[in-house]
């Protein structure tokens, strides 16, 4: 049966072969075992179950959290010549009568449904459930099933009790790209999943530089950022809806095409954004992180984080939408150590329980230790979520070749205060004792009479408070839980006094401008094609065909219909659609070199 998997591969998806993970899904589900898929974004979790619901004699349920996301993979899929419908709340009651009926009907021409979660709620969509035959149940962004996850939904979590309820339980597939080990157990354990049924790919991404950028003047750099590459798409994310405002007002006045996307504004706006976005009409999109999720567009070359993000899941899941095609592209985080401020005060803010809160500023601790580590950034991401690889070369820590400092004897000042202050405080109480504040705090306790007090009396608590979170990212002080967590001493920092281990610091790294391996000129000739053809059939240009593939026409200038076939991401049926159009271009390239 694999093999009939690898036939549709190449002739509906036009890949010669499967990426790292999926063969293995895919292979499992058709063995009839229920599957938790742990890939990263642009890992092609959709293509493990599009594939068996091909295969399988009924149809596949999808479920979806967002309308944006099914409406992108149905374009995708029915781009490709494959039989696939949404129903949302964007239906008027007439169009979602008639695609239920469709499918009622039994005329195999539906072979895959994305619902969001909530429909699953309805009478009249449960009894369609009991009439028609349910092969395979695609749970997708499935880590907001856990109530330890980044994004936890109630309504993800009443799933369980719906594939329960259902007369004939059909196979269930879960896929997420966001997962520690802990939500991955949770997930498995609400679905009935078995252990050797999870498969993870790791988490790394090999195609993303990964930079922070520190010190700098955030608006100078991302415009200077932006217009040195203007020629591409891009996401910019900020923290809240003013700052979205704001930037997108500044890009605007620069003469930067650009958008804006938030929760206040109207339905009709935020599609309007997505649409210009998704169709390359504009090349930038500022948003919050209601921005996103699901959205499949391929070429998005950078990703910036222009604040601090809440948690690693949510960070990695979008700067993960950079670079879907495989092709080089960054992630750039514009780090300031006030922002971790700001998402501290959102949590302590929120109506999460205090069990949940905890959790929150657990994750946010970590976030912020991305911001000020000196270990390579893929390496940090990774460990995160319970993995391990090597340095990955490419990275703004990597690539950073000045000299550190030896800050030895400034780590040991603060790791002398930790201890003789108990290890029962935290940062801010620590950095006023080094110091020498007079707060009225650090008197109540009589720090002021501590052998370490007013150590660092010749550097701000700005500074002292950065060395402290410093040395925390690397793993010389560990906090306990808690809004406003102690710090105590690793067993680093223990070698750190005894003088057996140094400690060395350097500063970060500016970002650097993507460049391109291709023809200028032909590329953007494709890309003009692309543009027009997509205009044509009212799809994103990123459905006919992919960056990756105009990149490839351009390296082998492909001059019949058979070497076409060669390029990843052309199928027969895209061949036939949109083919003779490139091929021109290309014929007509060659002719002139």
């Amino acid at each position: 049966m694999i093999q009939q998997a690898q036939g549709i591969l190449r002739e509906q998806f036009g890949y010669e072969s499967f990426r790292t993970g999926q063969e293995e899904v895919i292979g499992k589900l058709l063995q009839g075992e229920d599957t938790l898929a742990i890939m990263p974004t642009g890992g092609g979790k959709s293509l493990c179950y599009q594939i068996p619901a091909l295969m399988f004699h009924g149809i596949t349920i999808v479920v979806s959290p967002l309308i944006s996301l099914m409406k992108d993979q149905v374009d995708a899929l029915q781009a490709a010549g494959i039989g696939a419908t949404f129903i949302n709340s964007s239906l008027s009651l007439r169009e979602t009568n008639e695609r239920l009926n469709l499918i009622r009907s039994g005329s195999g021409d539906i072979k895959l449904l994305y619902i969001a979660p909530e429909r699953l709620e309805a009478a009249g969509f449960k009894a369609l459930l009991e009439e028609v035959e349910v092969s395979l149940f695609a749970i997708d962004e499935a880590h907001c099933i856990s109530q330890w996850g980044h994004d936890f939904r109630p309504s993800y979590l009443r799933l369980c009790e719906h594939l329960n309820e259902m007369g004939n339980r059909p196979l269930v597939v879960a896929l997420t790209a966001t997962a520690t080990s802990a939500v991955a157990d949770d997930i498995s354990e609400l679905l009935g999943i078995r252990q050797e049924n999870i498969v993870k790919t790791g988490f790394s991404r090999d195609n993303l530089g990964f930079q922070v950028v520190k010190g700098q003047d955030k608006d100078r750099f991302l415009m200077d950022y932006v217009k040195r590459n203007e020629t591409i798409s891009g996401i910019v994310y900020a923290a809240t809806r003013k700052e979205v405002e704001r930037l997108e007002a500044l890009f605007v006045k620069e003469g930067v095409k650009a958008a804006k996307y938030h929760a206040g504004l109207s339905d009709a706006e935020r599609e309007d954004a997505q649409e210009a976005f998704l169709y390359d009409d504009i090349s930038v999109i500022v948003a919050t992180n209601a921005f996103g999720m699901g959205i499949d567009k391929s070429n998005v070359r950078f990703v910036i984080h222009y604040n601090l993000p809440r948690n690693m899941e949510a960070y990695y899941q979008e700067a993960g939408r950079a670079g879907r095609d495989g092709l080089s592209s960054d992630c750039i985080l514009l780090f300031s150590p006030q922002d971790s401020h700001l998402q501290h005060y959102l949590i302590e803010q929120s109506e999460l329980s205090d069990e949940r809160k905890e959790n929150e500023f657990r994750k946010l601790r970590d976030m912020t230790g991305y911001g000020y580590t000196e270990i390579c950034l893929q390496k940090y991401i990774v460990q995160y979520f319970g993995e391990t690889r090597e340095d990955c070369g490419k990275c703004s820590n990597c690539l950073d070749t000045r000299e550190a400092a030896d800050v030895t004897i400034e780590a040991q000042q603060v790791f002398s205060c930790v201890k003789r202050m108990g290890e029962r405080f935290g940062k801010v109480l620590i950095a006023k004792v080094l110091t020498g504040s007079a707060d009225q705090k650090v008197k109540q306790w009589r720090f002021d009479s501590l052998s370490t007090y007013g150590l660092m009396k010749n550097r701000s608590q700005k500074d002292v408070l950065q060395l402290i979170d410093y040395l925390a990212a690397e793993k010389f002080l560990a906090a306990a839980e808690g809004q406003f967590p102690s710090l105590h001493l690793t067993e680093k920092a223990v070698s750190v006094l005894r003088g057996e281990l140094p400690v060395m610091r350097k500063a970060a790294r500016e970002a650097q401008r993507i460049t391109a391996n291709v023809d200028a000129g032909l590329f953007e000739l494709l890309r003009e094609a692309r543009r027009e053809l997509a205009s044509r059939d009212h799809v994103p240009p990123y459905i006919i065909f992919s960056d990756e593939s105009l990149r490839e026409m351009c390296r082998y200038l492909p001059q019949t219909e058979a070497e076409m076939l060669q390029i990843k991401g052309i199928g027969t049926v895209k061949l036939e659609k949109y083919g003779g159009v490139f091929l021109q271009i290309l014929q007509n390239e060659k002719m002139n070199q």
